[in-house]
């Protein structure tokens, strides 16, 4: 995201000597992107950030799949995902390919006993039910239902619930996850047109600076492993930073949807895109206002993309039948749309509360095993009259 921010203390020259009150030298970190070409930021340690202690073990968290080339319509009924106290074993890949990995998670309890860094992805996790606070080395953002967190890869941080119902919808992606290019000018700064702006947007707060040492383990995920690693200072130990790479968030609720006088296409409701995949929010909003408009969406072929829908609350005038926390999966190759009679009844219709979460993939997803133990088995069939 190109919006610059700091936190602490930092020295008014970079890659120069900054010391302590005490005399002690922090030590420079350079937390970047895309090599050295993109968003990057300058952080300041109590301690080196490089002291491994040991690696306890390693293991394969790789999801299973059960359908590898799916033509399959899909109906997942997300809310079947069982709680689990552990944020990480919570969390279930139910669709991935090489460019993402979707999947949801219930954790019931914080992360206390280890933190965590996923040096592969960054991650979008968007909250469905629950409140608290994600706590990073580069400061805390507390979040609610409807908050997308997005935590770059590399970031270590922790979850702090409080409390104990949540549901998580989340993706992870090797590739950057932005706001839409086409929302901003040539320097970064979010247009007129653009259906939210930088003062939407949830900037870390509340630095939390450690200087301790001993034994603390941080949870690496590389490569569909997982490597539990003892670090010899706390990792939270940052006494300040600057720059344009950092966690943040966005409410789902400050998105501001564009209408027309006739059905608008999914691009207008674009929150987030990749290289390979977009994130798109259906929000309330008034419908379309041509005396002779159809307000619900036409009949599309999916010619180049997987479209998966995570639906959160409200009506979903499109789909028979739909409840909170299900996910449709349309894949590419054959056409998808309204449910039968779902036009007709839109007909004449003002105003919609549907409020959902879409990701269209460029690259068709495969199916896990743990999608297939939540999958309603005949969604398929539901285009028939």
């Amino acid at each position: 995201m190109p919006l610059y921010h700091h936190l602490g203390n930092i020295p008014p020259k970079r890659h120069t000597i900054f010391k302590s009150p005490e005399g002690n030298f922090y030590y420079e970190q350079l937390f970047g992107t895309e090599g050295f070409h993109g968003f990057s930021s300058l952080l300041y340690h109590t301690h080196r950030p490089t002291q491994v202690k040991e690696i306890i073990k390693s293991y394969d968290v790789s999801p299973k799949v059960a359908i590898d080339k799916n033509i399959k319509a899909l109906l997942l009924k997300g809310f079947e995902i069982k709680p689990a106290d552990d944020f990480l074993e919570s969390r279930k890949t139910v669709l991935f390919n090489s460019d993402c990995y979707i999947g949801l998670a219930a954790p019931k309890q914080s992360m206390t006993s280890y933190f965590y860094k996923n040096a592969d992805c960054d991650e979008m996790l968007f909250i469905h039910k629950g409140k608290g606070t994600l706590r990073t080395l580069m400061g805390n953002i507390p979040f609610e239902y409807g908050d997308y967190l997005i935590i770059p890869r590399g970031i270590i941080y922790q979850m702090q619930f409080d409390t104990t119902d949540n549901r998580i919808f989340y993706v992870e992606s090797p590739h950057p996850i932005y706001t839409p290019k086409r929302y901003k000018n040539q320097s970064g700064q979010h247009l007129e047109h653009s259906p939210f702006c930088e003062r939407d947007f949830k900037l870390p707060s509340q630095l939390e600076t450690y200087d301790e040492k001993g034994d603390f383990l941080i949870k690496v995920k590389k490569e569909g492993m997982m490597h539990e690693i003892v670090y010899a200072s706390h990792p939270f130990d940052v006494v300040g930073w600057d720059g344009y790479n950092f966690p943040w968030a966005f409410s789902i609720h400050n998105f501001e949807p564009i209408t027309g006088r006739i059905h608008q296409p999914p691009p207008v409701h674009q929150t987030f895109e990749t290289d390979a995949f977009v994130v798109c929010s259906f929000c309330p909003r008034l419908y379309d206002y041509h005396p002779l408009s159809v307000p619900a969406p036409y009949n599309h072929s999916n010619i180049d993309s997987d479209e998966v829908l995570y639906y959160v609350d409200g009506d979903f005038m499109s789909r028979n039948n739909i409840e909170q926390g299900y996910i449709t999966l349309h894949p590419k190759g054959i056409p998808h749309g309204p449910a039968p009679g779902a036009m007709e009844r839109s007909i004449g219709k003002t105003v919609t509360e549907e409020l959902a979460v879409m990701v269209d993939t460029f690259r068709p997803l495969k199916v896990t095993e743990d999608a297939m133990a939540i999958d309603d088995g005949k969604y398929y069939k539901s285009w028939l009259e």
